[in-house]
């Protein structure tokens, strides 16, 4: 593959129709860093995560009644026919992934767009969660598209601290059993307390990864540091609610004392206690090794480049965790040049897909549709581990299958277009002589397209 076509592909979310192919890749890629717009019309017009709490709020038994309603929904035909409240959740959901959708198609800075996708999963929420439903896009739109060129550090803090994390992970349910609150309640008989969710997959998916080292006890201990870290405006108790809807910290159920963590020793500081040990953790050689692994594996194969790796890790570390530092590091590297292609997974494929047939934008309700029909619905991975990233996971024959029948409805709806000319321009020096071939034979300019958006060229990046 050209080095043209890895930038606009690879890198990229493919060639936008109309766009000019870039002459100088690298410099195309790295000059979108200036040009990046974190918050895009499609996305400003989405209710944040201040509205998405007071509708949680709402109904005067929230948690009870989204407990009542999930367990509604297991035992009903239809999932999705949500009942009163939940329906204004659930059209926010789907206007939230519309919007993600929309601005992936219209951006002039694709390889942002696609980091803001890869950090998005890699500190994912999940749908399959009732109380997330509405939260799950101002999650990646707050916590993730401001940080997406910043520090990791940064990226991190927010992502804690986001009403959609902290109730993904059942944080903001989570009490120091020798906190004022929990102290009170114990007398009574109340056996909820310390909530470990937050603090493992901080550990295991988000820092260090796994088997790096960290203990059950480490998790205990930064479970205990969190605990006060909750969301504002949903419990019934004015004194329990916080000064407005989002993120506060409620000392009444933070648990007291000193905390270690990795050996190192965290005084008593309310708040900052558990911040200090995230920082931490952002700066752990473990985390520059688990990061860079990851970035590695999505931009040059499945099975990524040791030097690669070890050149991500060394600039991350150097760099203090400097995101946009990697990234140049990443460009600059020969391995993902080189690398052998990848699968794209439904969303890749989809948004380039409609890129090149110049789609502006795509209606909210067939979005939706259109993704959980290719085996991908947006913010809905069932853990929070995010999608898999390697190819076998979205090259099975029925998944095949699926990109064939959209590629043809597409072409349907666009019979005028020359596939031929269009294969050239998105594969500048990529372009296999087989599928020309293939383009070449084809009955009618429908058909022609139909072949080129279900090509191997357009199927892998």
């Amino acid at each position: 593959m050209g080095d043209v076509s890895m930038a606009m592909n690879r890198f990229g979310l493919g060639l936008r129709q109309g766009e000019a192919v870039p002459a100088d890749p690298r410099r195309w890629l790295l000059d979108q860093f200036a040009r990046y717009d974190p918050r895009p019309a499609a996305i400003a017009a989405v209710p944040d995560s201040a509205a998405q709490v007071i509708r949680l709020r709402a109904s005067r038994e929230a948690q009870q009644d989204y407990k009542a309603e999930a367990e509604r929904l297991k035992n009903t035909p239809e999932a999705n026919s949500l009942s009163k409240p939940f329906r204004g959740i659930r059209d926010d959901y789907v206007a939230g992934s519309g919007a993600r959708t929309n601005a992936a198609l219209t951006t002039s800075t694709p390889f942002v767009e696609r980091l803001v996708h890869f950090w998005s999963n890699h500190f994912a929420v999940s749908v399959d969660k009732l109380v997330t439903l509405g939260l799950a896009a101002p999650f990646e739109f707050e916590a993730i598209r401001p940080h997406v060129l910043g520090s990791f550090s940064d990226m991190l803090v927010a992502v804690t601290r986001h009403p959609g994390m902290l109730l993904y992970l059942d944080q903001a349910q989570s009490i120091g059993p020798e906190s004022t609150l929990g102290t009170r309640t114990s007398r009574r008989g109340n056996q909820r307390g310390l909530n470990e969710n937050l603090a493992r997959e901080i550990l295991e998916l988000h820092t260090l990864g796994v088997r790096t080292g960290y203990t059950q006890d480490d998790v205990t201990e930064l479970a205990r540091a969190l605990t006060g870290w909750t969301v504002g405006g949903l419990a019934r108790q004015p004194q329990l609610r916080g000064p407005g809807p989002g993120f506060f910290f409620l000392d009444a159920i933070h648990q007291p004392g000193n905390r270690t963590v990795l050996g190192k020793r965290y005084e008593a500081s309310g708040e900052d206690q558990a911040r200090r040990i995230l920082l931490d953790l952002a700066a752990h050689p473990a985390t520059a090794r688990h990061l860079a692994t990851k970035l590695a594996r999505h931009f040059a194969g499945d099975v990524p480049p040791p030097t690669l790796i070890a050149r991500l890790e060394k600039t991350y570390l150097s760099s203090g965790g400097d995101l946009a530092a990697v990234y140049r590091a990443l460009v600059e590297a020969p391995e993902p040049w080189s690398a052998p292609a990848k699968f794209r997974n439904p969303w890749d494929w989809t948004i380039a897909t409609l890129r090149a047939v110049g789609v502006p934008a795509v209606p909210a309700k067939a979005n939706a549709a259109a993704f959980k029909q290719l085996g991908q619905p947006i913010w809905q991975p069932g853990s929070p581990a995010g999608w898999d990233d390697t190819s076998p996971s979205w090259a099975g024959p029925d998944a095949l299958f699926r990109r064939i029948e959209v590629a043809q409805q597409i072409a349907g709806r666009n019979p005028e277009m020359d596939a031929r000319a269009m294969a050239e321009r998105l594969f500048p020096g990529a372009l296999s002589d087989s599928t020309r071939k293939v383009l070449a034979g084809a009955e009618s300019p429908t058909q022609a397209l139909a072949l080129l958006l279900a090509a191997p060229e357009m199927l892998r990046r």
